[in-house]
């Protein structure tokens, strides 16, 4: 196989940032829909678990075999597919990059996920408000801590210097995710300049939940 496949559900804040990494690069791909809710799940299916044994999404086909998680995904097309680069030259530069990717990825949306929220529902009890509840507040917590940092990291139009990095590839889906569920995108207004200046640009739109072939609208 020489074409990149890339199995992805449209929602899903992971694939969308594999996504705006492949539309970033310029990648051509195939985009294979993994509906997380239909039938209890695609992803528990037998034929998707022997791609990805941890039954989420994104998981990316390359000629050199399936990759799973989405910030490796994104580090191999990073080394495989260098230009246009997603992390700065420097070493400080490229670990501010990498923290502020991280406060999104590892620290906020892992709580807002569906295994998470049904967990609670399913086996602590816990009602539709209060999971509402959860994920605004967690959202907003990881939110205002970014808007803190970027206080100190955003000179240009984006999170890191004066174009897309990773920073910018991982907060864009968490920016969807919370006005999804409900949260005050306006209180952090660094926030909204850089979601601003990333949606002027095509990748970032081509790369949107709405635009995806499985979208439900």
């Amino acid at each position: 196989m020489s074409r990149l496949r890339l199995y992805s559900y449209w929602r899903s804040s992971a694939s969308h940032r594999v996504r705006i990494a492949l539309q970033l690069k310029g990648l051509e791909y195939d985009y294979v829909a993994v509906h997380l809710a239909a039938a209890g799940g695609q992803q528990y299916s037998a034929a998707y678990r022997a791609l990805n044994p941890q039954s989420r999404v994104p998981a990316l086909e390359t000629p050199e075999g399936v990759l799973t998680q989405s910030l490796a995904i994104i580090e191999w097309l990073e080394e495989t597919h260098p230009e246009p680069p997603l992390l700065p030259a420097t070493a400080a530069a490229r670990a501010r990059v990498r923290a502020l990717a991280l406060l999104m990825v590892a620290d906020v949306q892992p709580l807002q996920n569906t295994s998470v929220t049904s967990y609670l529902q399913e086996r602590l009890h816990v009602d539709a408000a209060a999971i509402d509840t959860w994920r605004r507040d967690w959202v907003g917590r990881g939110l205002a801590a970014l808007e803190a940092m970027l206080g100190r990291e955003s000179a240009g139009d984006f999170c890191v210097g004066p174009r897309p990095t990773l920073a910018d590839v991982c907060l864009l889906p968490q920016c969807a995710s919370a006005r999804r569920f409900g949260v005050d995108m306006n209180t952090w207004p660094r926030i909204a300049r850089i979601e601003q200046a990333c949606n002027a640009l095509d990748a970032f739109r081509r790369a949107a939940p709405a635009q995806q072939p499985d979208a439900v609208r």
